[in-house]
């Protein structure tokens, strides 16, 4: 009997045990299946875009083509970019290169004796005081590079001619030299050898208006002005060619003003474009941006291929080198979410609308497809809108609401895939 009981026992315990086995394994099966189930989730991070587009962007200006009779060599007294006052050199003719490297050398030498004579100048020496001299390069030499970096290269060659003057100073106060007399001595006897050798020019052309300057001419002066801004095609713009007159006979050209027009050729079947609205212009020779107005939109039946025409009051060396340039439109800069496309859901949620009718308050519901996402918070999956400020190809970018708790927030587990 007691052998009975006892296998009785035993067994009830073994299929004890084998339930409490199984409702495990059910239990880890659940628990596997579920989070297997899960959607997988990316945290909604601050990221910054730029909405930007390319074109090839054609210049227009009020330009005057100057010439002179061919014969000679020219020898610029103006940069590209340049300004010139009324009765300004333009340029002067020599009848060999020779002539010109001359005249550049005694410039040269000039400009090397102006700066010797100020340094053994006895009132600049007099009045130097190894400090403040000393504080005075130090300031000039931080001046120097901020012009550097700045790109304001006129600057530039001041303060060098600045601290070539300071320095060499400082180093005659300081007894690490006596005088500059020799060097002073040779410029001069070399500077008479060669105004021995120079001659006049043969020509000199003079500058009839206040302009800015520009050697570089290719034929659509005439066509791409001012005036001809409202006949501008599509056809005209894709048959321009960045090329450069070969007439011997052309010194250059005089631009009326600073200000300037480009012309382009954009897709505006999404109405991403204004007129009146800012934007910048960044060329693909050069780093900088120019703020531009948008000042005409025109299309010609086909909205992907619109012409746009854009101004600018900006004027630098690099804007006249050419005729047309690859360039990128900036229109803003913007700062918010990052959401993946993927997980775009909508939902219509079903909101109270105060309506007044005939000094009666009432209340009406109103059900609103919003945009947004699910998240996850814990095991619970919640619909979160999002307010889109800009859209990339595979993702937005949603502005950040923090006093309302039903937008999407920063560090919220969006959910990429799973039920809607």
């Amino acid at each position: 009997m007691r052998s009975s009981k006892s296998d009785s026992g035993f067994i009830v315990k073994l299929l004890r045990n084998v339930v409490l086995v199984l409702f495990l394994v059910i239990f880890i099966s659940i628990v596997s299946n579920f989070r297997n189930k899960q959607s997988p989730t990316e945290s909604a991070l601050m990221a910054e875009a730029t909405s930007s587009r390319n074109f090839t962007g054609v210049f227009i200006r009020d330009e005057q083509v100057i010439k002179y009779s061919g014969n000679g060599v020219l020898s610029y007294n103006v940069s590209d970019g340049g300004k010139l006052g009324m009765g300004s050199i333009i340029a002067e003719v020599y009848t060999t290169d020779q002539q010109i490297s001359i005249n550049s050398e005694i410039e040269r030498l000039e400009k090397e004796l102006s700066i010797l004579e100020k340094i053994q100048n006895p009132g600049t020496l007099e009045s130097a005081q190894p400090l403040s001299l000393s504080a005075s390069i130090e300031e000039n030499f931080r001046n120097y590079i901020y012009c550097r970096d700045m790109k304001d290269y006129d600057t530039v060659k001041s303060d060098i001619d600045t601290l070539l003057v300071q320095m060499s100073t400082y180093q005659i106060i300081t007894n690490e030299t006596t005088d500059f007399n020799q060097q002073i001595a040779d410029i001069n006897t070399e500077l008479e050898i060669l105004r021995q050798q120079s001659v006049q020019p043969v020509e000199t052309i003079v500058c009839e208006k206040p302009a800015y300057f520009a050697s570089y001419c290719d034929g659509y002066e005439e066509v791409f002005s001012k005036n001809n801004l409202s006949y501008i095609t599509v056809e005209q713009l894709e048959s321009v060619t960045d090329r450069k007159s070969d007439d011997n006979t052309v010194v250059g050209k005089l631009i009326d003003d600073y200000n300037w027009y480009m012309a382009g050729i954009v897709d505006n079947s999404k109405k991403e474009y204004e007129a009146d609205k800012w934007v910048k212009l960044r060329f693909e020779a050069s780093a900088d941006t120019y703020d531009a107005k948008i000042v005409e939109l025109r299309d010609e039946g086909n909205p992907h291929e619109t012409v746009i025409i854009l101004a600018c009051s900006q004027f630098n060396q690099g804007l006249v080198q050419h005729r047309y340039e690859r360039a990128e439109i900036i229109q803003g800069t913007y700062r918010g979410l990052r959401v993946p496309r993927e997980a775009i859901r909508f939902m219509n949620i079903a909101e109270e609308k105060e309506v007044s009718a005939d000094g009666t308050e009432t209340a009406t519901a109103e059900s609103i497809n919003y945009k947004g996402v699910n998240i996850l918070k814990g095991e619970q999956v919640e619909f979160k809108k999002i307010d889109v400020i800009y859209e990339g190809s595979d993702y937005v970018l949603s502005a950040v609401h923090d006093d309302d708790s039903s937008y999407l927030a920063l560090y919220d587990d969006i959910m990429i895939k799973g039920d809607d």
